[in-house]
């Protein structure tokens, strides 16, 4: 069964921003990556972990009508340009944006379903808890979702989901519920022949501090659900998983990218 699944990873939405804004009472600033997985199935083909930041934003003006007044400063995506954008990365790795057979969604924030619109014959993955809450969200979590990145999205094929799924039925692909940060936040866990099983957790935290200080994100849905998910997380490393965060610069550091594969 040797290279039935390998993966590289593009930034696809870079952000400056204070690190108050990932760690509750921190300071200063940090720049971070927002990860986007690319993964080859020998039987079911190209797959997207997540879709970054919708081509738009990397206009200023642009920004303001996907996106709303201010968030593009607001969010520190004034370094995102318009090769950051994973239509352009896909592009520029050689394949063909109608090659990507499935897009699964952490969730779907601004930085994770940017990209949706660019792939409407694929099929789109996630929690069916994230998938209400993001067209109908909590007034004190709305700012993290942008509905224009899924507005045309009403008649594309979603595989909605509740809680784990080993999605093609074959060890491969795991998605694991993981909420806290939203509704139906959900992570994947590839079975890799050569480098074992890893953990693409999304934001189920954001940084590697605030797992290691059991510190909750101030943008967080729910700061409870957000505790039991890092005991989870840490379940996992201590199965032996490596867990690696969509914003931790050294986890983006440590993953292939740009082409490098890990199989």
């Amino acid at each position: 069964m040797a290279g039935r699944v390998r993966v590289t990873t593009v930034d696809a939405g870079p952000f400056t921003m204070p690190m108050s804004g990932l760690l509750y009472g921190a300071s200063g600033t940090i720049t971070v990556p927002s990860t986007v997985a690319v993964i080859e199935h020998a039987t079911h083909g190209l797959i997207l972990f997540d879709t970054g930041i919708n081509h738009r934003v990397a206009d200023p003006e642009d920004a303001e009508a996907h996106w709303g007044p201010g968030r593009r400063a607001e969010y520190g995506a004034e370094g995102f340009t318009r090769a950051h954008a994973v239509d352009a990365q896909l592009k520029r790795l050689g394949y063909r944006l109608d090659e990507v057979r499935y897009v699964l969604y952490s969730h779907l924030h601004l930085d994770h379903a940017g990209g949706m619109t660019y792939f409407p014959h694929a099929v789109h993955v996630a929690q069916h808890e994230e998938l209400r809450h993001a067209w109908w969200p909590d007034r004190w979590t709305a700012r993290g979702y942008a509905f224009n990145d899924y507005a045309g999205s009403r008649d594309y094929e979603f595989l909605e989901l509740r809680g784990d799924t080993d999605l093609f039925q074959d060890g491969t692909l795991t998605l694991l519920h993981t909420a806290g940060h939203t509704p139906g936040h959900q992570g994947v866990v590839l079975d890799l022949v050569h480098h074992g099983r890893i953990g693409l957790m999304g934001d189920a935290a954001h940084l590697q501090q605030g797992l290691d200080r059991n510190a909750p994100m101030p943008s967080d849905w729910n700061t409870e659900e957000k505790l039991l998910t890092y005991g989870r997380l840490r379940a996992l490393s201590r199965a032996g998983i490596p867990v690696f965060l969509s914003h931790d610069p050294d986890h983006f550091a440590e993953l292939p990218h740009d082409g490098e594969f890990w199989d």
